[in-house]
């Protein structure tokens, strides 16, 4: 009589209990089971009733036709079967109550495990409730809470769940799983967690066969030092890949990569991106965009182009320099030698307020912090204007120190709308000071055509002279004095100056060409038809006795 009062007691509590959880969620469950299942409903079939040691009914139940069950219960429908304790068994309604120890088995690819069961036949779904265990092979899903539905072969969970893999551990507020598809959805407070990396996010597609995860909210990636902020793309877990859209960052030791889509090699260390991207490298203040960028973290190597630019923004006033290629190298990583190199080409050109250049190709590099400037370079400071067949700048903490120019050097200061002070020489070097130049050493084979001028700057007359060096002095952006050893040399006065002396035979002003902004570096101008540089050569020196080889051949 006790053992009876205490099954009807259990078996009533219970049900007052799964009356409640189901008038919370039955909202939920028609609008996410239903859904999912074919238009056209199963066809309803028996719940069998296989062995129980005990089969009794009470009147005290508040079904009268229920019977209850104890020891070793076993029940069957269609493919499936359960397991448990003890039980109720409603025949009329098709459908059972399972307490303690409850299985259910499906042949070798599905087993589900909990402390009760409430089994609709006619609906195929199980309600499932503590300490809920559901395994598919390889692929174990823990919870408290987990409703099956056999019709769409799906488990889901609304209380807090554990899906688990030969690799992978994901936790959620909410989720479901499928068998059939592998598929598996998770949502609100959802994190991954591998022995590589960790994945959190609110919203989460992961398959359990190709163990790829698929992200469709804002979600955070953390491996090593890398991190990755997506909200949308694949993440291939076994092979550490990720494909990521809707601007993604990927960021490593203080360097972020940004694009509107990106590929990143976690094994490798390697991130692409693509269409307007960014990468910024904090600690050494310097930045490339465009449209294309790669990166790799082992080796410090990036590259870009399409729009590309790379911006120097160490100082004050940003240096930005484009080209139709950028490269980014870095030697002897993790050592006290390492230094970078930055290379530029083709259509190069850049911008700053104090400094404009443009050239076919330059190479920057941190060793000596000298960028160098290749084929036509051209360069501007204020109203002067270098150029040469090479220029070289050396920079002291991103800023000017000196330049270099090699052949065909050509100094040209504008003073106004029809007279330049011009210099030309085998070889230049100019000293900049507060980014402003204030000394041009001129050597071998000087030419020059300059305007003295009084203390009121009004122009005296123009100097056409000859000299094997000079230098020019220049103080608050105007040639100051001159100075040469020696020089051949006539003064013309202002009216008296004969056209065909205004101007060097080499001279020309390329302000046509000048980047005005830093948009404007990416608006390519070249130079107009022959007035690019042909390159100097020196011919072979005559050999002493070169006829006596020239009769030999004949």
């Amino acid at each position: 009589m006790n053992h009876r009062r205490k099954i009807k007691i259990c078996i009533n509590g219970r049900r007052v209990l799964l009356l409640s959880i189901l008038c919370l969620f039955g909202f939920c469950l028609v609008a996410q089971v239903q859904p999912r299942r074919n238009a056209t409903q199963p066809a309803k079939s028996k719940v069998y009733l296989l062995h129980a040691d005990v089969l009794k009914k009470s009147k005290d139940n508040p079904d009268p036709n229920a019977q209850i069950l104890v020891g070793d219960v076993e029940f069957r429908h269609d493919s499936i079967y359960m397991y448990c304790d003890s039980a109720c068994f409603y025949e009329k309604t098709n459908s059972l109550e399972a307490f303690n120890n409850v299985r259910m088995l499906q042949g070798d690819t599905l087993a589900l495990y909990g402390d009760y069961l409430f089994y609709d036949g006619n609906t195929q779904i199980a309600q499932v409730r503590n300490n809920v265990r559901m395994e598919n092979r390889t692929t174990t899903l823990t919870t408290d809470s987990l409703n099956y539905d056999r019709v769409a072969n799906l488990g889901y969970f609304f209380d807090g769940g554990t899906l688990m893999d030969e690799e992978n551990v994901l936790t959620s507020d909410w989720g479901e799983y499928s068998p059939a598809t592998k598929m598996s959805v998770f949502n609100y407070e959802v994190k991954l967690v591998n022995p590589q990396f960790t994945l959190t996010s609110d919203t989460l597609r992961y398959n359990t066969a190709t163990k790829i995860a698929s992200i469709v909210g804002p979600s955070d990636i953390d491996s090593d030092e890398s991190h990755i902020y997506s909200e949308l793309g694949f993440y291939y877990t076994q092979q550490g890949q990720a494909e990521l859209l809707n601007r993604s960052v990927l960021s490593n030791g203080g360097k972020t990569l940004t694009g509107d889509s990106l590929f990143y090699d976690r094994n490798k260390g390697v991130g692409e991106a693509f269409r307007n991207v960014e990468f910024i490298d904090a600690p050494n203040k310097n930045m490339l965009t465009g449209n294309y960028c790669h990166y790799s973290q082992n080796s410090g190597y990036a590259f870009a182009t399409d729009e590309a630019m790379a911006v120097d923004f160490s100082q004050g006033d940003s240096l930005f320099i484009h080209a139709d290629t950028l490269q980014m190298f870095s030697f002897h990583l993790d050592t006290d030698s390492l230094y970078r190199e930055a290379r530029a080409y083709h259509k190069v050109r850049f911008y700053r307020t104090d400094v404009q250049g443009v050239c076919d190709s330059l190479v920057f590099s941190t060793k000596d912090t000298c960028l160098t400037m290749y084929r036509d370079p051209i360069l501007w400071n204020n109203q002067q204007q270098l150029l040469g067949e090479k220029i070289m700048i050396y920079m002291n903490d991103s800023t000017i120190d000196w330049a270099h120019i090699e052949n065909q050097a050509l100094s040209a200061e504008r003073l106004d709308s029809i007279n330049y002070n011009q210099v030309t020489g085998k070889e230049m070097k100019a000293y900049f000071k507060d980014g402003e130049m204030n000394k041009v050493d001129v050597i071998n084979s000087v030419r020059a055509v300059y305007y003295p001028m009084e203390r009121d700057s009004s122009l005296m007359g123009m100097n056409v002279l000859e000299t094997g060096q000079l230098s020019m002095f220049l103080e608050n952006r105007k040639l100051k004095r001159i100075w040469m050893p020696k020089a051949n040399g006539v003064m013309y006065p202002m009216s008296q100056i004969p056209p065909e002396k205004r101007h060097l035979e080499n001279f020309v002003w390329f302000d046509y060409i000048r980047p005005l902004n830093k948009e404007d570096i990416f608006n390519w101008r070249g130079k107009g038809a022959g007035q690019q540089l042909k390159k100097s050569t020196r011919g072979a020196a005559p050999l002493p006795n070169q006829k006596l080889f020239d009769n030999n051949k004949k």
